[in-house]
């Protein structure tokens, strides 16, 4: 039976994996991709059929556990936020290799405009880097019914598929048709072992294998319904519109305009052609980086007069909106909303009561002491101790980055080296470089706010959550230089008196304040007085 939902695009994807025979999803929370998992989480189908939807650690055992049930022969979606492909790409790459056994899917979420994100990188370079197929829905509906296509192309070509959202369409609502969910995948683990094995003769003829499907892929690409091509005025404006780029074409497009709509990669070369032999010029519109573009211009070659975001139509930066389209596509209309005038900056700032304001509160008063100390954050709310009225780190940069920058900077000689890390991206990327530290002695303090959650994305388990003691013990932490204490303004002075002594000291110290987060507290607490 068909019906219509209103769906977010996330959670467009969540249901087309379900119904589209899912037995897992592995993700690490990360805007714009979390509603994801988390709407699987919450799925009555998903409870019924038993689908494996827990948080991992990080994008990297994401990556190498969906790659496993694969191998088992099931259905596995991979959920992730741009910056996310970073943490995985190890093993994204081999996966492309060694190839595939169940549909395996890894979904990127890409953040244009750097909404909450520290750059604006484009997953489908990842796929193309990788060699396998990249879909790119345009709409919710597409998201949904796209899911389906990529789990059937990913058995069939036996490879890992890419799907790219982006922000805006991943946290939009529309109408979705969705009709019966199709039957998990049975149990069936490959039998053939050699090509799971990647020492070098193994991984030498898989990738051969792998080079010699890429005629495929791009044929694949070049005969997909997703990818439409409808010819306008002879020898006029020609557009190439990716992904959720259509939508906006399809907002202001002028009568005559030829379009070919991607959703499909590799590039489809003979679309391509036939629109340029078509038109007299072409405008790529992709939300993200130039990737259609450059590909465009290398295919057409220098004399075809080709534009997009290299030489200014559209912005080099930032998402796109209707109104930069329809200036790129000389459409006239409504001018673009004017800023509000006379209204105070409100930047965003830590919770009231939050236990990230006591430690960077103690921690001020101490640095103040050492006037050569530099203080290393970390990815998290606590990353908002750089704004007033803290002004309390002096780095961001990655996840698990406080601790191996600061390590970096005390080899160097600086003293004091802090580095202050949220408890999830401790376990996430933070563990290995506190072993290093360990190993080399380092002069460096660590500061572990835990919050017993992963505050920053919407208060999700954390994977190490009354665990961290016992692993800074297990990574060769000394039990005299580690202490947990509660961030409270009574605590003041004890954690002022520990920051001091430890900082004093030339080795790893590791002080970890736990108060549990102020919005999954009100939560529970709103969650037990409904209750009684």
């Amino acid at each position: 039976m068909s019906e219509k939902r209103l769906l977010l695009g996330d959670e467009a994807v969540a249901l087309g994996a379900l119904y589209a025979g899912l037995s897992g999803v592995y993700a690490y929370p990360g805007t714009p991709s979390t509603e994801i998992t988390e709407y699987i989480q919450q799925s009555p189908l998903a409870r019924e059929r038993g689908v494996r939807s827990r948080w991992c650690t990080n994008e990297k055992t994401a990556m190498e556990a969906a790659l496993g049930m694969s191998y088992a022969g099931k259905r596995a979606l991979v959920c992730m936020k741009h910056v996310g492909m970073n943490v995985c790409a190890d093993a994204f790459v081999n996966a492309a290799v060694t190839g595939v056994k169940g549909g395996l899917v890894v979904l990127a979420a890409d953040d244009p405009s750097m909404h909450s994100s520290q750059n604006e990188q484009d997953s489908r370079f990842y796929g193309r880097f990788a060699m396998v197929p990249i879909l790119e829905p345009s709409c919710q509906q597409e998201a949904f019914d796209m899911v389906a296509d990529a789990f059937a192309l990913s058995e069939s070509l036996r490879l890992p598929v890419l799907m790219r959202l982006v922000t805006r369409l991943a946290h939009s609502r529309a109408a979705v048709q969705i009709g019966a969910p199709l039957p998990q995948n049975a149990f069936d683990p490959d039998d053939e072992r050699t090509r799971w094995v990647l020492l070098p003769g193994n991984a030498k003829r898989q990738y051969a294998s792998l080079v010699a499907k890429q005629e495929e892929i791009g044929s694949r690409a070049g005969t997909s319904p997703r990818n439409t091509l409808s010819l306008g005025e002879k020898g006029g404006l020609g557009v190439i519109a990716a992904g959720i780029g259509h939508n906006y074409v399809r907002e202001v497009l002028p009568a005559g305009v030829s379009v070919l709509k991607l959703s499909q990669y590799p590039l489809p070369a003979s679309q391509v052609r036939s629109l340029a032999a078509h038109c007299g010029r072409i405008l790529v519109v992709e939300d993200g980086q130039p990737f259609a573009e450059e590909q465009v211009r290398a295919l057409l070659g220098p004399d075809y007069p080709v534009q997009g975001r290299l030489d200014g139509p559209l912005p080099r930066t930032g998402e796109l909106t209707p109104d930069c389209v329809a200036a790129a596509l000389g459409v006239g209309g409504a001018a673009p909303h004017a800023p509000a005038l006379n209204l105070a900056a409100r930047p965003p700032q830590l919770c009231q009561g939050c236990g990230h304001r006591d430690v960077y509160a103690a921690l001020n008063r101490v640095v103040e002491e050492f006037p050569g100390a530099r203080v290393f954050g970390d990815i998290g709310c606590y990353t908002l101790g750089a704004l007033p009225p803290f002004r309390a780190i002096d780095s961001c940069v990655d996840m698990g980055a406080s601790i191996t920058m600061a390590k970096g900077a005390a080899d160097a000689g600086l003293r004091p080296a802090i580095a202050v890390i949220g408890d999830s991206t401790f376990t996430h990327s933070g563990m290995t470089g506190l072993l290093d530290a360990v190993n080399d002695r380092s002069a460096i303090t660590v500061i572990i706010s835990d919050n017993l959650t992963t505050a920053m994305t919407g208060g999700q388990d954390s994977a190490g959550t009354h665990k961290y003691e016992a692993i800074c013990l297990a990574l060769g932490v000394e039990r005299e230089h580690l202490h947990v204490v509660v961030p409270l303004p009574a605590n003041m002075e004890e954690i002022t008196r520990i920051l001091r002594e430890e900082i004093a000291y030339e080795g790893v110290s590791v002080i970890i304040p736990q108060r549990e987060c102020m919005q999954t507290l009100g939560r529970k607490l709103r969650q037990k007085k409904q209750q009684s």
